[in-house]
């Protein structure tokens, strides 16, 4: 399990997401966010479904290295279903009811869209962004797009350093975990059988030198930058100069086309509803 976490990772390439200007990839990730948390019905998402896989053949990634990024969290959406489906009241008749426990067909369908919103908003998110972006080429991004708030005397720098250090730290902080994991398991460790208590002791004599090894490693870094002369953005220049070219326009096009689409079909959706509704009606009524 530890080996499938792929947050964070970088898988170099030649493709048209590698070749766009980091700028691009962060503002198409903000407008395919907002269409995700906009998405409200079976249309919207299925159009959400179709512009990740768009996405992902363009990445020229594996599907099963993207999906195999989502296996981590699959406990979390199905906790996340459970309660969607528990917790929501419908209009109709409950399909199921047992004790306090009522299941409407709305909490099913909104069970569904939720597990959806989520494992969409990690494949896309995933591929725009960390997968096709090295560390480096996001620090800068991040730093030009945020370059206005210097004038407020903001940190910008700082803030996309630290940014870009914690996400190259996962995958490093994931191959640890699983090295002391394969320590403590030829020491006879158990971390798979037995009860939650039982595992969550089990993971003490896994946390302290994990902990360990990250300050470590946080005082290597730090050691390394200031030998190195770092203080911060003063008086620094950049090898690579950030520039848009025409593919990045078409892609912040289509982003925001695709967005101002899922809008319109999600506030729409009650009125086609109600239309289809009336329809039902008169089927019925003849």
């Amino acid at each position: 399990m530890i080996s499938d976490i792929t947050l964070g990772q970088f898988f170099p390439g030649v493709s048209f997401l590698h070749r766009l200007d980091p700028r691009t990839k962060i503002i198409s990730s903000i407008f395919y966010i907002a269409a995700v948390f906009v998405a409200n019905n079976a249309v919207s998402f299925l159009l959400l479904l179709l512009a990740t896989l768009s996405l992902i053949a363009l990445s020229r990634i594996a599907l099963s290295t993207v999906l195999r990024g989502v296996k981590p969290l699959i406990i979390i959406l199905i906790f996340t279903a459970v309660l969607n489906v528990f917790l929501t009241k419908g209009t109709g008749e409950p399909l199921f009811s047992f004790w306090v426990i009522t299941v409407y067909t709305e909490g099913i369908i909104r069970a569904v869209f939720m597990a959806l919103r989520v494992t969409l908003l990690i494949m896309g998110t995933s591929v725009i962004l960390t997968y096709t972006t090295s560390p480096i080429a996001l620090t800068d991004g991040l730093e030009a797009l945020l370059s206005p708030l210097k004038r407020l005397k903001v940190p910008v720098h700082v803030f996309a350093m630290m940014m870009s250090i914690a996400l190259r730290f996962i995958p490093t902080l994931v191959e640890e975990t699983e090295k002391i994991m394969n320590a403590q398991k030829s020491r006879g460790a158990d971390f798979e059988s037995g009860g939650l208590v039982k595992r969550a002791k089990a993971l003490i004599p896994l946390l302290i030198p994990l902990f360990v090894s990250s300050f470590s490693r946080a005082e290597e870094l730090a050691t390394a930058m200031e030998c190195r002369c770092y203080r911060g953005d003063k008086n620094r220049t950049k090898l690579v100069k950030l520039t848009y070219r025409g593919a990045d326009f078409i892609m912040m096009a289509s982003q925001l086309l695709f967005l101002a689409v899922i809008i319109a079909i999600s506030a729409f959706s009650g009125y086609l509803s109600g239309i289809s509704r009336v329809f039902e009606i008169l089927f019925y009524t003849v």
